[in-house]
């Protein structure tokens, strides 16, 4: 199977991309370059990965250009990159990540979505934590690998179409975290205005992590990964 990888060059699309090829099936990485004909990048792929670009301005209509394109260059499965818990009202990018999952689903694609958790690789955890929020709110954490490796099975094998898994690696707190690394916590609110789109929706985001934190499941990714067989070379 050729899969494409749309957003194949941000550090999800690299985590699947190896994912696939660790399981001897070809990725195809498309970055902003492919927009510039992505019917024809994706020709020949028989499914596509897609990720949008982080906090875009307008996710569901780079969803919506994405699926037309994969419909037009006879792409059979899509796997939509979403996140946990979409349809926070108080988080705006996740709201948007809500509709593109409506679209996905009416797309006529074989199609699955994955809702990974906050990455742990957003985590610095050799140094002093700098943290916008609580460091006792409860988090489902994803681990980048884990969520690549995820993405190969879904895309790879089947009885997942139709399916929306959200994904954690663990279940824990920043302060949890910190506290076994053996270093510390220093939580520093926002406590201006946000200059502009992006910085105002990133305070909604900490605004709502402060109060619930963002809780995650692990035992779906345990088992999506228990089917990770990487393929005889």
């Amino acid at each position: 199977m050729r899969v494409a990888v749309v957003g194949g060059t941000g550090k999800t699309g690299r985590a699947v991309c190896v994912a696939l090829e660790a399981r001897g099936h070809p990725a195809l990485p498309l970055g902003r370059a492919a927009w510039t004909d992505l019917p024809g990048a994706l020709e020949g792929c028989d499914a596509a990965y897609v990720i949008a670009p982080n906090l875009h301005p307008d996710e569901p209509a780079y969803v919506a250009a994405t699926l037309a394109a994969a419909t037009y260059a006879g792409v059979e499965r899509v796997v939509y990159h979403s996140v946990a818990s979409p349809g926070i009202s108080a988080m705006p990018h996740h709201l948007a990540k809500a509709r593109a999952e409506e679209l996905v689903r009416s797309s006529g694609s074989a199609w699955t979505i994955l809702q990974p958790g906050a990455y742990l690789q957003n985590l610095d955890l050799s140094t002093t934590v700098r943290l916008p929020y609580s460091a006792s709110a409860p988090f489902g954490f994803a681990d980048l690998d884990d969520v690549g490796r995820a993405a190969g099975v879904v895309l790879l094998e089947d009885g997942h179409q139709g399916a929306t898994y959200e994904l954690a690696s663990v279940a824990t707190t920043v302060a949890a975290l910190a506290a076994d690394a053996g270093v510390e916590v220093l939580v520093e609110r926002p406590n201006k205005e946000p200059a502009g789109r992006e910085e105002a929706w990133l305070q909604a985001m900490f605004s709502y992590y402060d109060a619930h934190g963002l809780p995650v499941g692990t035992r779906v990714l345990a088992w999506l990964l228990q089917g990770d067989r990487v393929a005889d070379r």
